[in-house]
Protein backbone atom coordinates (compact mmCIF):
# COMPACT_ATOMS: atom_id res chain seq x y z
CA UNK A 1 0.00 0.00 0.00
CA UNK A 2 1.33 3.33 -0.52
CA UNK A 3 -1.22 6.23 0.13
CA UNK A 4 -4.67 5.46 3.04
CA UNK A 5 -6.97 8.39 3.74
CA UNK A 6 -9.24 7.84 6.11
CA UNK A 7 -12.46 10.03 6.68
CA UNK A 8 -10.43 13.11 5.81
CA UNK A 9 -12.12 16.27 6.87
CA UNK A 10 -11.42 20.60 5.59
CA UNK A 11 -12.87 23.11 6.02
CA UNK A 12 -11.93 26.73 4.92
CA UNK A 13 -14.12 29.07 7.22
CA UNK A 14 -18.13 27.72 6.88
CA UNK A 15 -17.11 25.97 2.91
CA UNK A 16 -16.40 22.91 4.00
CA UNK A 17 -14.29 20.96 1.25
CA UNK A 18 -13.71 17.42 1.92
CA UNK A 19 -16.64 15.54 4.18
CA UNK A 20 -14.84 12.29 4.73
CA UNK A 21 -12.81 11.10 2.36
CA UNK A 22 -11.53 7.53 2.34
CA UNK A 23 -8.95 6.05 -0.24
CA UNK A 24 -6.47 3.45 -0.58
CA UNK A 25 -4.02 3.49 -3.40
CA UNK A 26 -2.29 0.60 -4.08
CA UNK A 27 1.65 0.60 -4.73
CA UNK A 28 2.15 0.23 -8.72
CA UNK A 29 -1.17 2.22 -9.44
CA UNK A 30 -1.72 5.15 -11.52
CA UNK A 31 -4.92 6.68 -10.17
CA UNK A 32 -6.40 9.96 -11.87
CA UNK A 33 -8.78 12.05 -9.54
CA UNK A 34 -11.24 14.07 -11.28
CA UNK A 35 -14.16 16.07 -10.28
CA UNK A 36 -16.01 19.45 -10.86
CA UNK A 37 -14.32 22.98 -9.92
CA UNK A 38 -13.90 23.81 -6.46
CA UNK A 39 -14.65 20.17 -6.00
CA UNK A 40 -12.05 19.48 -3.70
CA UNK A 41 -9.25 18.12 -5.69
CA UNK A 42 -6.25 20.65 -5.19
CA UNK A 43 -7.66 20.34 -1.16
CA UNK A 44 -6.44 16.56 -1.17
CA UNK A 45 -3.21 16.93 -3.46
CA UNK A 46 -2.24 19.21 -1.04
CA UNK A 47 -3.10 16.63 1.74
CA UNK A 48 -1.40 14.32 0.70
CA UNK A 49 1.84 15.65 -0.09
CA UNK A 50 1.33 17.28 3.49
CA UNK A 51 1.10 20.56 2.60
CA UNK A 52 -2.52 20.87 4.63
CA UNK A 53 -3.32 19.12 7.56
CA UNK A 54 -6.75 17.68 8.26
CA UNK A 55 -9.18 18.75 10.44
CA UNK A 56 -10.24 15.55 10.67
CA UNK A 57 -9.49 11.98 9.68
CA UNK A 58 -5.62 11.11 8.61
CA UNK A 59 -3.26 10.76 5.49
CA UNK A 60 -0.63 7.43 5.59
CA UNK A 61 2.03 7.60 3.22
CA UNK A 62 4.20 4.32 2.90
CA UNK A 63 8.32 5.64 4.59
CA UNK A 64 10.37 4.53 1.83
CA UNK A 65 13.05 5.36 4.41
CA UNK A 66 12.09 2.25 6.99
CA UNK A 67 12.21 -1.18 6.51
CA UNK A 68 9.12 -2.46 4.44
CA UNK A 69 7.91 0.86 3.83
CA UNK A 70 5.33 1.13 6.42
CA UNK A 71 2.02 3.61 6.37
CA UNK A 72 3.08 6.95 8.44
CA UNK A 73 0.32 9.55 9.54
CA UNK A 74 1.73 12.87 7.82
CA UNK A 75 0.11 14.70 10.80
CA UNK A 76 2.53 13.48 13.21
CA UNK A 77 5.45 13.84 11.46
CA UNK A 78 7.96 16.85 11.80
CA UNK A 79 9.32 19.12 8.73
CA UNK A 80 12.42 17.11 8.95
CA UNK A 81 10.49 13.88 9.02
CA UNK A 82 8.43 14.87 6.15
CA UNK A 83 11.17 15.70 4.57
CA UNK A 84 12.67 11.76 4.81
CA UNK A 85 9.62 10.75 3.42
CA UNK A 86 9.38 13.86 0.05
CA UNK A 87 13.10 12.23 -0.77
CA UNK A 88 11.08 9.59 -2.69
CA UNK A 89 8.32 11.82 -3.98
CA UNK A 90 8.09 14.09 -6.84
CA UNK A 91 5.64 16.80 -7.65
CA UNK A 92 4.99 18.39 -11.39
CA UNK A 93 2.98 21.55 -10.90
CA UNK A 94 0.35 22.83 -12.65
CA UNK A 95 2.24 25.74 -14.18
CA UNK A 96 5.34 23.81 -14.08
CA UNK A 97 7.29 25.78 -11.16
CA UNK A 98 10.19 26.85 -13.02
CA UNK A 99 12.22 29.07 -11.19
CA UNK A 100 14.26 31.47 -13.29
CA UNK A 101 17.25 30.64 -14.59
CA UNK A 102 18.59 27.42 -16.98
CA UNK A 103 17.04 23.80 -17.47
CA UNK A 104 19.86 22.47 -15.74
CA UNK A 105 19.79 24.46 -12.84
CA UNK A 106 16.19 23.89 -12.38
CA UNK A 107 16.58 20.44 -12.36
CA UNK A 108 20.25 20.31 -10.93
CA UNK A 109 19.03 22.30 -7.52
CA UNK A 110 16.63 19.12 -6.31
CA UNK A 111 19.76 16.77 -6.65
CA UNK A 112 22.15 18.85 -4.28
CA UNK A 113 19.62 19.62 -2.22
CA UNK A 114 17.18 16.25 -1.88
CA UNK A 115 19.46 13.63 -3.11
CA UNK A 116 23.17 15.34 -1.90
CA UNK A 117 24.60 14.15 -5.26
CA UNK A 118 28.06 16.07 -5.97
CA UNK A 119 28.69 18.29 -8.78
CA UNK A 120 29.87 15.44 -11.08
CA UNK A 121 26.92 13.11 -10.69
CA UNK A 122 24.43 15.56 -11.01
CA UNK A 123 25.49 16.35 -14.78
CA UNK A 124 24.97 13.12 -16.31
CA UNK A 125 21.79 12.53 -14.33
CA UNK A 126 20.51 16.29 -15.57
CA UNK A 127 21.50 14.87 -19.12
CA UNK A 128 19.61 11.73 -18.91
CA UNK A 129 16.27 13.31 -17.30
CA UNK A 130 16.22 15.76 -20.68
CA UNK A 131 16.90 12.60 -22.99
CA UNK A 132 14.57 10.88 -21.14
CA UNK A 133 11.65 13.21 -21.75
CA UNK A 134 12.67 13.15 -25.45
CA UNK A 135 15.03 16.48 -25.46
CA UNK A 136 17.86 17.33 -27.03
CA UNK A 137 20.63 16.98 -23.78
CA UNK A 138 23.23 18.78 -25.59
CA UNK A 139 20.64 22.22 -26.17
CA UNK A 140 18.29 22.52 -23.49
CA UNK A 141 20.35 22.49 -20.26
CA UNK A 142 21.84 25.74 -20.61
CA UNK A 143 18.37 27.14 -22.47
CA UNK A 144 16.66 29.94 -20.07
CA UNK A 145 13.04 29.16 -18.59
CA UNK A 146 12.02 32.33 -20.82
CA UNK A 147 13.40 30.63 -23.57
CA UNK A 148 11.12 27.67 -23.64
CA UNK A 149 7.74 26.63 -25.04
CA UNK A 150 4.31 25.42 -23.26
CA UNK A 151 5.31 21.87 -24.11
CA UNK A 152 9.02 22.00 -23.62
CA UNK A 153 8.33 23.65 -20.08
CA UNK A 154 6.36 21.28 -19.17
CA UNK A 155 8.86 18.24 -20.16
CA UNK A 156 11.28 20.07 -18.22
CA UNK A 157 9.12 19.76 -15.22
CA UNK A 158 8.47 16.46 -15.85
CA UNK A 159 12.31 15.78 -16.16
CA UNK A 160 13.07 17.64 -13.07
CA UNK A 161 10.52 15.28 -11.42
CA UNK A 162 11.96 12.09 -13.00
CA UNK A 163 15.33 13.16 -12.38
CA UNK A 164 14.91 12.26 -8.58
CA UNK A 165 13.89 8.96 -9.17
CA UNK A 166 10.45 9.00 -6.99
CA UNK A 167 9.15 5.89 -6.05
CA UNK A 168 5.47 8.29 -5.85
CA UNK A 169 4.84 11.04 -8.17
CA UNK A 170 1.89 13.47 -8.58
CA UNK A 171 0.57 15.82 -11.15
CA UNK A 172 -1.58 18.34 -11.18
CA UNK A 173 -3.25 19.55 -14.24
CA UNK A 174 0.02 17.82 -16.74
CA UNK A 175 -1.63 18.88 -19.75
CA UNK A 176 -2.60 22.46 -18.88
CA UNK A 177 -1.95 25.16 -21.02
CA UNK A 178 -0.79 23.03 -24.41
CA UNK A 179 -2.57 22.39 -27.64
CA UNK A 180 -4.11 18.89 -28.05
CA UNK A 181 -1.34 17.16 -30.26
CA UNK A 182 1.39 18.65 -26.80
CA UNK A 183 -1.10 17.04 -24.93
CA UNK A 184 -1.10 14.10 -26.15
CA UNK A 185 2.57 13.75 -26.09
CA UNK A 186 2.52 14.64 -22.36
CA UNK A 187 -0.16 11.73 -21.47
CA UNK A 188 2.13 9.66 -23.84
CA UNK A 189 5.38 10.64 -20.81
CA UNK A 190 3.19 10.36 -17.86
CA UNK A 191 2.35 6.79 -18.96
CA UNK A 192 6.14 5.86 -19.83
CA UNK A 193 7.46 7.73 -16.67
CA UNK A 194 4.56 5.44 -14.64
CA UNK A 195 6.18 2.12 -16.02
CA UNK A 196 9.19 2.72 -15.21
CA UNK A 197 11.27 1.06 -12.26
CA UNK A 198 12.82 3.65 -9.47
CA UNK A 199 16.26 2.44 -8.66
CA UNK A 200 14.81 0.96 -5.55
CA UNK A 201 13.37 -1.57 -7.51
CA UNK A 202 9.64 -1.10 -6.67
CA UNK A 203 6.86 -0.21 -8.74
CA UNK A 204 6.09 3.98 -8.93
CA UNK A 205 2.51 5.36 -8.29
CA UNK A 206 1.19 7.93 -9.67
CA UNK A 207 -1.41 10.25 -8.95
CA UNK A 208 -2.87 12.54 -11.53
CA UNK A 209 -5.33 15.56 -10.74
CA UNK A 210 -7.21 16.71 -14.14
CA UNK A 211 -10.11 17.40 -15.84
CA UNK A 212 -8.29 15.79 -19.34
CA UNK A 213 -10.57 13.22 -20.64
CA UNK A 214 -8.70 12.73 -23.16
CA UNK A 215 -5.72 11.36 -20.75
CA UNK A 216 -8.38 9.25 -19.07
CA UNK A 217 -8.89 7.43 -22.02
CA UNK A 218 -5.64 7.38 -23.34
CA UNK A 219 -4.16 6.00 -20.08
CA UNK A 220 -7.16 4.23 -18.70
CA UNK A 221 -6.01 5.06 -14.97
CA UNK A 222 -8.04 3.90 -11.91
CA UNK A 223 -10.39 7.03 -12.11
CA UNK A 224 -11.77 8.69 -8.19
CA UNK A 225 -14.28 11.51 -8.59
CA UNK A 226 -15.15 13.36 -6.12
CA UNK A 227 -18.33 14.80 -5.23
CA UNK A 228 -19.63 17.00 -3.08
CA UNK A 229 -16.95 16.54 -0.72
CA UNK A 230 -16.46 13.01 -0.92
CA UNK A 231 -15.68 10.00 -3.33
CA UNK A 232 -18.43 9.40 -5.50
CA UNK A 233 -16.89 6.92 -7.83
CA UNK A 234 -14.00 4.60 -8.02
CA UNK A 235 -13.27 2.43 -10.52
CA UNK A 236 -11.82 1.99 -14.43
CA UNK A 237 -12.06 4.70 -17.12
CA UNK A 238 -14.12 2.38 -18.96
CA UNK A 239 -17.00 1.77 -16.24
CA UNK A 240 -16.27 5.61 -15.43
CA UNK A 241 -17.01 6.61 -18.63
CA UNK A 242 -19.64 4.53 -19.32
CA UNK A 243 -21.27 4.82 -16.00
CA UNK A 244 -25.33 6.61 -15.93
CA UNK A 245 -24.87 8.49 -12.95
CA UNK A 246 -26.41 11.23 -12.45
CA UNK A 247 -23.50 12.66 -10.96
CA UNK A 248 -20.92 11.69 -13.29
CA UNK A 249 -22.63 11.85 -16.90
CA UNK A 250 -22.91 15.97 -16.65
CA UNK A 251 -19.34 16.01 -15.23
CA UNK A 252 -18.49 14.15 -18.11
CA UNK A 253 -20.05 16.45 -20.87
CA UNK A 254 -18.54 19.74 -18.88
CA UNK A 255 -15.36 18.05 -19.28
CA UNK A 256 -13.62 19.29 -22.39
CA UNK A 257 -14.68 23.17 -21.40
CA UNK A 258 -13.90 23.19 -18.00
CA UNK A 259 -10.02 21.75 -19.36
CA UNK A 260 -10.19 24.64 -21.86
CA UNK A 261 -11.13 27.25 -19.73
CA UNK A 262 -8.17 25.72 -17.42
CA UNK A 263 -5.91 26.21 -20.53
CA UNK A 264 -6.56 29.18 -21.29
CA UNK A 265 -6.27 30.37 -18.12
Amino acid sequence: MEIQVEDLHKAFGSNQVLRGIDLLVRRGEMVAIVGASGGGKTVLLKHLIGRLRPDRGCVRVADHESKDSPLVDLATLSESEMDRLRRHWAVVFQKNALFTGTVEDNISLGLMDVKGMQPAEVTGRVRQAIASVGLDPDQVPQLAREDLSGGMAKRVAVARALALDPVLIFYDEPTTGLDPERAQQIQDLVGDVHRRRPDMGIERTTVIITHDAGLLFRLKPRVIMLHEGRVGFDGTADAFESSESPAIQPYLSLMPSLHGRIRSG
